[in-house]
């Protein structure tokens, strides 16, 4: 390997030329623009190359001196950035190689940053470069005040330009994820940042988009607190986000049916991210509580948009997830409009969220009689939905969230579940569904095949065992055919490792029987 050393020295001393951006950049189609950040792209890859034969703090060292040769040529007045972009750039590609404990040039890389000009693409790559870093920020010496002024420099670039937010937005969730105890004390100000960034006003050029970045980054800091903070912080960083959606909903019936769906997802998406990055089940647990009549009367007026549902259902799911059990009387209320909605506007994601929930309620003995009237309503209504395979064809998204459902059934409450007159209707509806094309639906209808087999044989199945054994007999002769007919032809050839695990999956558990 050290024969190759010098030639990827001189290499990486060169590259950096490859990257500059054109005095003419800005004259560029976008075809040559594409074309330009695809060859920067490469470089990355060549330098990341590199590191394997160099390693990672040797070719840091090499790319600082073509950091330093281009603040010495006027970069720094901004009267020639692009050398020093171009060495910046290629400091942060190799970050993943660097050393956390690195201790000899990013000492003297981060104290630069400030100091360079607020030039677009410049400003840009220095937020690039202090998310790419965050992991040694955060291992840093402690004599090494460099955080606040890093911070500083994502704000100036969250108010630049779209490109340059962006930027900082990403820089900025890294930083509270690998520095978050260095934030517990300084949420005022993460939350003065925060709020400028949500409400659109302030100067801030964060799409919704990006601002999510941003809510990230104040939930994993506000999961570091105590209870008692984390509580007054979670209302604070939520307030905006339901302030918002009750504006909306004080408008009246109409207004609330007619206003676009973005309107409403870009505040739900914001609280789908919290609920999923904040890790303090309880604490969450109450924001949800509180704030469910805002997300019930969303639910009740909008469960004809599947856009506002899907992003609803996503919300209520990381919600689920991270309660779990703390959720307490909320999940209740959660199933019973679910359930309700799905049989007047059939929403997939209703399917879906309700998989959350068997998932993580299916096994607790308290949940069973709500758990039964879920499982029963959601079932009866969809077979009937999906008689044919033209149903199928027509509804994939119901047919992949049902038997996907199905599985969890199985899996976390098959007392509730394979014991039921729903069962064998829901084994006869897969069977008439399962050559379905569309390629999701059709692995959750096989996954829920093989899962019914496999409970037959498993230990943990022995008391239905008779049971199911009488649903597939009954049935094994066409259901035979049906999966020898998807093996030969009425599939495409990439299930064919899903239907053969049926047939095996069928064959250990019924033998010859099932002819």
């Amino acid at each position: 390997m050290q024969l190759f050393r010098p030639p990827f020295e001189v290499l990486v001393s060169l590259v950096s030329s490859r990257v500059e951006y054109p005095e003419d950049f800005h004259t560029f189609s976008e075809e040559d623009r594409r074309d330009f950040r695809y060859a920067r792209y490469a470089v990355s890859d060549v330098l990341l190359d590199a590191t394997d034969v160099l390693g990672g703090d040797s070719t840091l060292k090499i790319l600082f001196m073509k950091l330093i040769q281009a603040c010495g040529s006027g970069a720094e007045q901004n009267q020639n950035w692009q050398p020093l972009e171009a060495a910046l750039f290629c400091i942060q590609a190799i970050a993943k190689s660097v050393s956390i404990e690195e201790k000899e040039i990013l000492p003297q890389v981060m104290p630069l940053l400030p100091r360079f000009p607020h030039q677009e693409q410049l400003l840009q790559t220095v937020c690039s470069t202090i998310g790419a870093f965050s992991k040694w920020i955060d291992a840093a010496p402690a004599e090494l005040p460099i955080l606040p002024p890093l911070v500083d420099i994502l704000n100036k670039g969250m108010s630049t330009s779209e490109d340059t937010a962006a930027a900082a937005s990403v820089a900025f969730k890294y930083i509270c994820e690998d520095c978050r105890g260095k934030f517990s004390g300084s949420l005022d100000g993460l939350f003065q940042i925060y709020h400028v960034a949500i409400s659109g006003v302030g100067g801030y050029k964060v799409s919704s988009e990006d601002s999510l970045h941003l809510v990230e980054a104040l939930s994993v800091v506000i999961t570091t607190l105590p209870q008692d903070h984390a509580r007054r912080a979670l209302e604070l960083i939520c307030m905006p986000i339901i302030n918002s959606l009750q504006e909306i909903i004080q408008q009246g019936e109409s207004a609330l049916q007619q206003v676009p769906a973005r309107h409403l997802t870009v505040h739900i998406d914001r609280l789908s991210t919290i609920f999923s990055n904040v890790k303090l089940p309880e604490v969450v647990a109450e924001a949800v509580n509180r704030y469910w009549p805002t997300l019930k009367i969303i639910f009740d007026h909008r469960a004809w948009d599947t856009r506002t549902m899907e992003s609803l259902c996503r919300s209520c799911k990381f919600a689920v997830r991270t309660c779990g059990r703390s959720m307490g009387i909320t999940i209740g209320a959660m199933l019973l409009e679910i359930q309700t909605l799905y049989q007047q506007h059939n929403q997939s994601c209703f399917l879906y969220l309700s998989s959350e929930v068997i998932k993580i309620f299916g096994s607790d003995p308290s949940c069973a009689s709500y758990l039964t009237c879920l499982i029963q309503t959601l079932f009866n209504h969809t077979i009937q939905l999906l008689r044919t395979i033209q149903d199928f064809t027509a509804r994939p998204d119901i047919a992949d969230d049902c038997f996907l459902l199905a599985s969890r059934c199985i899996r976390y409450c098959p007392d509730l579940f394979v014991p039921t007159e729903i069962f064998p209707r829901l084994v006869d509806c897969a069977m008439a569904g399962v050559t379905i094309q569309h390629r999701e639906a059709c692995k959750s209808i096989l996954c829920f095949l093989s899962d019914t087999f496999d409970l037959a044989k498993s230990p943990e199945g022995e008391k239905y065992r008779d049971l199911i054994n009488t649903i597939v007999l009954q049935r094994g002769a066409t259901l035979a055919r049906i999966m020898i007919a998807s093996l030969t032809g009425a599939l495409p050839s990439g299930r064919l490792e899903e239907v053969s695990y049926v047939l095996l999956s069928l064959s250990r558990a019924f033998g010859g029987n099932m002819l």
